[in-house]
């Protein structure tokens, strides 16, 4: 037996046994696939309106605002037991509607599958209190706002200082209204010294100190208290929206806040058409970009939808994916989109939507 053929029989075992281990070993990467989608003008699971509106009129037409979800695969504690197996992997990857990612750019670490929910779950509550606002205030009801605490980040400087729904009030006696004037304050602190922070819970007024730290984000320095800000709203009469525990996270804002304007306003802003989309609503009714926008067009597709409401922040990224008939509408602002509804209720054919070929 020659050498070569001896080296084969040594190497093809080994070769066979380390893809059988690549095959089941799980390796560090997450995967994104389409979810379901949800018409937020329709029921629930229960039969009941998911818009749900008590103390103003309301208005229930044809057509359909729905919201678009992502099935990401879990966390996990320790990270290796979420990693997935190349078989999966390979079957994923080569699937055009799904997409695969390193595990560390999906999950952060110390992250749970519970930990995910409880985020996602603040989120989820966060974004239809700001949809709501945008919604009546487009509608041109006025709404009290406070700032206030919506999460604080684990082991950072305001951990067990601060708590989620403290109203903020000041920075060293400084009136915060918002949170522009908040960021703006804190970054005019120095590195090291606590900052005094005026605060209102359960109805007390009282002072905390915070010591902001130093971090590099996007190559600059930053001062950072450990805080997610958010607003506390004086609804004048009560919205809520009936959506799954098992979904969490901030993007159907922009669609929370198209539906609640079309159920407290008169006509229908859709016009008997499907319009789907996402997208994370800020209370000035700015839309931000979100993650894993082609799977949510995949899920979109299959359901007859003629309009995509795209954040214009995604526009680069959902035309690679695969939109079928779906018009790619490019979502600014809340407001700009209802013009663009509105417009194209009027005459499909002749309204000039804004286009993500646009921003691209």
């Amino acid at each position: 037996m020659n050498q070569r053929l001896i080296a084969a029989v040594v190497a093809v075992p080994a070769v066979l046994a380390l893809l059988v281990f690549a095959a089941f070993q799980g390796l560090p990467f997450a995967t994104f696939a389409p979810g379901g989608t949800i018409d937020v003008l329709g029921q629930d699971g229960n039969d009941a309106e998911v818009v749900q509106v008590d103390g103003h009129e309301v208005y229930r037409d044809t057509g359909q605002l729905r919201m678009t979800t992502v099935r990401v695969s879990p966390a996990g504690d320790p990270p290796d037991t979420a990693y997935l197996s190349l078989g999966r992997l390979m079957a994923m990857w080569f699937d055009g509607d799904e997409a695969v990612y390193p595990y560390s750019s999906v999950h952060q670490d110390g992250e749970t599958a519970e930990s995910s929910r409880e985020e996602g779950a603040v989120q989820m509550a966060t974004s239809q209190d700001d949809a709501v606002y945008v919604a009546l205030t487009e509608d041109g009801i006025e709404v009290p706002q406070v700032l206030q605490v919506a999460a604080v980040t684990a082991g950072a400087a305001s951990d067990g200082v601060l708590k989620v729904g403290d109203h903020l009030e000041s920075i060293n006696g400084t009136e915060t209204p918002d949170d522009t004037v908040l960021r703006r304050e804190i970054q005019k602190s120095e590195p090291g010294e606590p900052l005094t922070i005026g605060i209102e819970r359960a109805g007390k007024q009282r002072s905390v100190e915070v010591t902001p730290t130093e971090e590099t984000i996007e190559g600059k320095q930053r001062l950072l208290i450990g805080i997610t800000p958010g607003y506390d709203y004086d609804f004048p009469f009560d919205v809520k929206i009936s959506i799954s525990d098992n979904i969490g996270g901030p993007s159907a804002g922009l669609i929370f806040s198209l539906a609640v304007y079309d159920t407290i306003t008169p006509g229908s802003l859709t016009g008997g058409a499907r319009v789907a989309g996402t997208g994370e609503i800020a209370p000035d009714g700015s839309v931000g970009s979100i993650g894993g926008i082609q799977q949510k067009i995949a899920g979109a597709r299959s359901e007859g939808t003629e309009l995509f409401l795209v954040p214009e922040g995604n526009c680069a990224d959902a035309l690679g994916a695969d939109a079928g008939d779906m018009t790619l509408v490019r979502a600014s602002t809340m407001h700009e989109v209802r013009l663009a509804l509105e417009a194209y209720t009027a005459d499909p054919s002749a309204a000039d939507l804004p286009s993500c070929e646009d921003a691209a």
